[in-house]
């Protein structure tokens, strides 16, 4: 594997100048891969209300990887459901262009959302990973995440039942030091 070269990458929170390539890696994902479960290409006005979730600030983040203007990769925390009850509850997620996939950009996201995440009220942060995605799992073990269960069968997309993997990482949880990319 070869790592990312740091002094060409830089992690930023995102700004709405970001959405197009973010879209572009989400859309290219649900395209061409099981990784995303939209049946269709997102339109930039519905994103734009997802978007809006996000903060530089609290439990609810994305970070966005870029060289240059171009984005690479983006890693977020966001509302796992509305009840009050969940308010300590994250759903993580981490999207990479399909040329930045394998050099450690993922792990490099995660460990800057995680590492912002420490000093907020999170108890949980959850992931559900369409099965199967081994790298994604693996990634997500890297960080402490623990398989909670699968769901079966729970989505069709192209005429295929897709299963999810749902795995959980406590507040508590070490994160990986640099050396284990």
């Amino acid at each position: 594997m070869h790592e990312i070269d740091e002094t060409l990458v830089e992690l930023f929170p995102a700004i709405a100048d970001d959405l197009p390539g973010i879209v572009a890696i989400q859309n290219h994902a649900a395209a061409t891969s099981h990784a995303r479960f939209a049946t269709r290409p997102h339109r930039m006005q519905e994103r734009r209300d997802w978007f809006a979730q996000f903060a530089k600030t609290g439990p609810y983040r994305m970070l966005v990887a870029r060289r240059g203007n171009q984005v690479l990769g983006y890693a977020c925390s966001q509302r796992y459901r509305d009840q009050d009850a969940f308010r300590e509850t994250v759903e993580v997620s981490v999207g990479l262009g399909e040329d930045s996939r394998g050099h450690g950009l993922g792990t490099a996201l995660y460990r800057a959302l995680f590492g912002l995440l420490a000093e907020e009220p999170v108890h949980v942060a959850l992931a559900g990973i369409a099965l199967p995605n081994d790298a994604s799992v693996a990634l997500h073990r890297k960080f402490g995440f623990a398989e909670i269960g699968i769901f079966h069968e729970y989505a069709v997309k192209n005429g295929q039942y897709l299963s999810s993997l749902w795995m959980q990482r406590l507040h508590s949880t070490r994160l990986p030091g640099p050396d284990q990319s």
